[in-house]
């Protein structure tokens, strides 16, 4: 008769499992850099898919382990792969010396939307580290919200430079993923699946490598998603809308919030643009920076919508469609509109389901708008833990293949790497949309799936 094993053996393995991979995960991250550079995007590629399987594994390994030693062992990794790109200059995006500019201008006293960096206005601000390195320093006025303003300000005055600003950034993180695990701990899952979003390379590259403002609106989204489970739905909408004035997405979290004809929370998320908005009324409507001409600039506003990669698909098998720029923009955004209607009246307001109807207004969000640059998926990144799809984990992980900053790469065209890219998405959502829909035939009314 063979002894069954230790009850002990099994939690102990699967902590030694995730320390050795949370040591691999790290070296992995702390060598790319110098491979990605050296050889060519596939060492990047490879790192994502990687470090995918890394954070999909560890969430689920870490349910068979002591769920408090798991969690340390995870939280440690995710501190160790932050610190190997911490001190990284970033390389795959300049956004944060745009940052950091902005900071410096408010500062000065300066209305960050009235003047482009290489204004003569500015002349006195100018640095050898920060200023040669601005995007489109010559022509385009900031493009960021006045609560990322805000941000900036106050994170550039503990320091005006790229690692401060990643830290304060890395800061905003943790509160994002302590806001996961109060989550998790609502739902009674286990805190471990923190580790999807703790290990996935996104937001390691994203937050510690490049010092995106993702951060802080994720932040915000979660700390409004929190207040909302909670039953303060005002304080809820407000965190949300705060969060959009960092970057847009977390504005679809405002339908789920919102119960039929309460005319409370649009009256907070009004409330609170306005006042957001206040300081910064002396240009006009110059406050909207750089927006308008950044949609057209990437192809969104133009009537052919060549930035729209479901669109770009279709005319490379059916051909030029006359007038599909404005086609395609009036049936997505008659899509959102019907999604968002639909999330706001639902009947389940349970937290599951409404966790659920946040994911697929953020999905259908980024599936329709097409974004062109990797970050713009770091929101989907934390409902990897709360509420999963295949979907989430295509649009999170693919979008290594927009990267093109490396000068004669060997990678496929960019426009084999859309392709690839779209195609996967489409099929990962028909996947979650048929799983969904046999849940739905099999649960019964009033339980939840």
């Amino acid at each position: 008769m063979i002894a069954a094993a230790h009850p002990v053996s099994m939690p102990r393995a699967a902590n030694i499992w995730l320390v050795v991979m949370a040591i691999a995960l790290t070296g992995l991250t702390l060598a790319t850099p110098t491979l990605h550079r050296g050889t060519s995007g596939w060492a990047l590629i490879a790192t994502f898919a990687l470090g995918g399987l890394g954070a999909y594994a560890a969430s689920r390994l870490a349910e068979r382990s002591d769920q408090r030693s798991a969690l340390i062992i995870i939280l440690a990794g995710a501190v160790a792969m932050r610190l190997a790109l911490l001190f990284v200059e970033p390389y795959l995006s300049s956004d944060i010396y745009r940052y950091i500019w902005d900071g410096r201008v408010q500062a000065a006293g300066i209305n960050p939307y009235r003047y482009v960096p290489n204004a003569p206005e500015l002349a006195q601000l100018r640095d050898a580290a920060i200023f040669p390195l601005i995007n489109r320093a010559n022509y385009a006025p900031t493009i960021y919200p006045p609560a990322a303003q805000a941000i900036f300000l106050a994170l550039t005055r503990l320091g005006e430079s790229v690692l401060v600003m990643k830290l304060g950034l890395l800061a905003l993180e943790a509160a994002a993923m302590a806001a996961i695990i109060a989550l998790l701990q609502r739902q009674r899952a286990p805190l471990t699946r923190v580790a999807a979003y703790a290990w996935h390379p996104l937001p390691i590259w994203e937050i510690a490598g490049n010092g995106h403002a993702e951060a802080a609106m994720i932040a915000l989204l979660l700390a409004g998603l929190l207040l909302f489970v909670q039953g303060r739905t005002i304080l809820a909408g407000v965190a949300a809308t705060l969060g959009a004035l960092i970057k847009p997405a977390a504005l679809l979290a405002l339908p789920v919030f919102w119960r039929p004809w309460d005319w409370r929370l649009p009256l907070a998320v009004a409330v609170t643009i306005v006042l957001a908005y206040l300081p910064y009324l002396s240009v006009g409507a110059g406050v909207l920076g750089f927006l308008p001409a950044y949609l057209q600039e990437e192809g969104f506003a133009s009537g052919s919508g060549s930035g729209f990669k479901l669109l770009w698909l279709a005319e490379q098998v059916a051909g030029p469609l006359p007038r599909g720029g404005t086609l395609y923009i009036g049936l997505a955004a008659l899509v959102l509109i019907g999604l968002a209607l639909a999330v706001g009246f639902r009947s389940d307001r349970s937290e599951e389901a409404s966790m659920r109807s946040l994911v697929w207004l953020l999905t259908a969000f980024l599936v329709l708008s097409s974004p062109h640059y990797p970050w713009y998926f770091l929101v989907l990144v934390p409902f990897l833990a709360l509420a999963p799809s295949v979907t989430a984990w295509v649009l999170t992980l693919g979008g290594v293949l927009f990267y093109d900053v490396l000068s004669n790469d060997v990678l496929p065209s960019y426009e084999t790497r859309i392709t690839v890219f779209t195609l996967a998405t489409l099929a990962a959502l028909a996947h979650d949309l048929w799983s969904g829909r046999r849940r739905a035939i099999v649960t019964p009314v009033g339980e939840t799936p």
